[in-house]
């Protein structure tokens, strides 16, 4: 199967809805975030093992994830759980774009990369960023994303993979090794925090440390057991969910 294929079938099946995460999934290519050895098996529509006990999280299970997360230009999203980077390198196309470069896929039909300077990213990073007029948002901040991963050798592997594509240098991604389940470190996050939430691996709740560290109004999407769990932020203390059911994922690694 090719991408593209895989891609065609993701649609139909209505597991891909939206514009800016189908051109993610078209520009950020699954091949690049798989092992050498398992490379012709990345447009199976199937999880694939990564090494450590980890796998890359089957594309059906991402492209649903994605579709309820929302990922928006200029947002700051926490990503939880690494692995191999595929899920990461496809958010930070999606925070990385501006609306101009979505006006211009749109017409043209091809997504074009915004190039933005590592001074703008720490900005975002630290919570800076703010939103300007529609007729000067190609030059505003990228989004960011922080990604944490448990495992030293999968932290290593994500960084090679993500690079390939100048998201690490371009700072719109950050990658650290930690407990994903504490969240952020206070030094990382952004004032009011993230704006979304997306974890890769499955725990037995949500932690309190990301209930806390989600802006009011901002959205949670991670594994609980075997469902898929939306969680809304409404105000400090009070939270909307949803539950998906049907999946399954690897436990989140803790210390």
């Amino acid at each position: 199967m090719s991408l593209e294929n895989l891609i065609k079938n993701l649609i139909q099946e209505g597991y891909l809805k939206t514009p800016l995460i189908i051109e993610a999934f078209e520009k950020i290519d699954r091949a690049d975030f798989v092992p050498a050895e398992i490379k012709q098996d990345a447009y199976l529509d199937t999880a694939l093992p990564i090494g450590h006990g980890q796998t890359i999280s089957q594309p059906l299970t991402v492209a649903f994830m994605l579709e309820l997360l929302q990922p928006k230009p200029g947002e700051r999203i926490l990503d939880i759980g690494t692995g191999s980077g595929w899920k990461a390198a496809l958010l930070a196309h999606c925070v990385a774009k501006t609306q101009t470069d979505l006006s211009t896929s749109a017409e043209h039909g091809a997504g074009h990369s915004a190039d933005y300077t590592q001074n703008y990213a720490e900005k975002s990073l630290d919570g800076n960023f703010s939103a300007k007029s529609a007729s000067v948002q190609r030059e505003s901040a990228a989004g960011i994303v922080l990604s944490i991963e448990r495992i030293p050798a999968l932290e290593k592997m994500a960084e090679k993979n993500i690079a390939k594509y100048n998201f690490i240098e371009k700072g719109v991604v950050k990658i650290m090794l930690g407990d994903g389940s504490k969240g952020a470190p206070p030094e990382l996050l952004p004032v009011g925090g993230f704006d979304k939430i997306i974890a890769g691996a499955a725990g037995d709740e949500i932690p309190a440390a990301w209930k806390k560290q989600l802006k009011i109004g901002g959205r949670i999407v991670a594994p609980v057991k075997n469902s898929i769990l939306v969680m809304e932020k409404k105000s400090k203390n009070r939270f909307d969910e949803k539950e998906y059911y049907g999946f399954s994922f690897v436990p989140l690694v803790r210390d």
